[in-house]
Formats: C-alpha cells, sequence, structure tokens
C-alpha cells in the first residue's frame, strides 16, 4: 500500500513539474525597448559577460524578427537581421577562455541557429540570402562557442 502511494505521489509532482520544465526559450516575445536595453548593456558588461550577453541579443533580435516577418513588417525583420549580423561577428571576437556563462552562450546559439531555419522555410524568396547569411553568421559563432566549451 506505502509503494503505491510513493508512486502516486511521484507521479503528480512530475506532473506538476514538467509545466516548468517545458518553458521555452521564445516564451517572452521581445520589444524594441528591451532589445535596445540590452544591446547597451551588452556594450558596457566586463569582457567576461559580452559573449553571453551578445548571444542573448542575437536570439532576442532574431526572435522579434520572426515576429515582424509574421506582421508582414519586413523592411523592421531584414533590418535586424542584418544587426544580427553583425553582432554575431562580435560574439566571434568576444570568445576567451574566461567566459561567464559560455556553455549557455553556446546551447543559445543553437536555439537560435535553429529559429533562423525555421524562418529561412517561411521568409519570403527574396528575403532568403539574408536569412542564409545570418543563419551562417550564428552557427559560425555557436561552432566557436562549442570548441571554447569543449577546450575547458
Amino acid at each position: 500500500m506505502r509503494s503505491h502511494i510513493k508512486s502516486a505521489l511521484f507521479v503528480v509532482s512530475v506532473a506538476l513539474a514538467l509545466p516548468a520544465c517545458a518553458s521555452s526559450l521564445d516564451d517572452k516575445t521581445p520589444d524594441q525597448q528591451t532589445i535596445n536595453a540590452l544591446e547597451l548593456r551588452a556594450n558596457q558588461a566586463q569582457p567576461r559577460e559580452q559573449c553571453f550577453l551578445y548571444a542573448e541579443l542575437v536570439h532576442q533580435m532574431i526572435e522579434f524578427s520572426v515576429r515582424q516577418y509574421a506582421d508582414g513588417n519586413t523592411d523592421k525583420a531584414t533590418g535586424l537581421l542584418k544587426h544580427a549580423q553583425e553582432l554575431a561577428h562580435k560574439i566571434h571576437l568576444t570568445l576567451s577562455e574566461d567566459n561567464k556563462r559560455l556553455k549557455n552562450a553556446q546551447i543559445l546559439l543553437r536555439h537560435t541557429a535553429f529559429r533562423l531555419t525555421e524562418l529561412l522555410h517561411s521568409s519570403p524568396f527574396e528575403d532568403r540570402p539574408l536569412v542564409q547569411q545570418t543563419l551562417s553568421e550564428v552557427n559560425q559563432a555557436q561552432t566557436e562557442a562549442m570548441m571554447q566549451v569543449f577546450k575547458k
């Protein structure tokens, strides 16, 4: 009887914990003010923290760009993609062995690359080269971050 109660309690606790674990990186929808504030914070951060902050910024810009494409605002979306490319290059420049939260940055960049792949398949044909180029920059930054993680 006791084992049934313990089993039931275990099942209930797992069921209650699943929604917390299932929350995704896309739950918060970024806006332009959030992006601007994060960019300012990343530019002023210590060198050890910049890699993760730039990765977070690129992720938020891509999420906002996806939303802009969905709303039909392609000019704003393409501007965000171009700026995200520049920031992905900054990630490359800020990578070092003593980065804080490097593994988190790598995971975030991998997820951002996944979202860009989704965008590549749903974006207008004339914007696909820009999306592909941005995806390439993010993939390169993610690979370099992963190599730095394994180097430790």
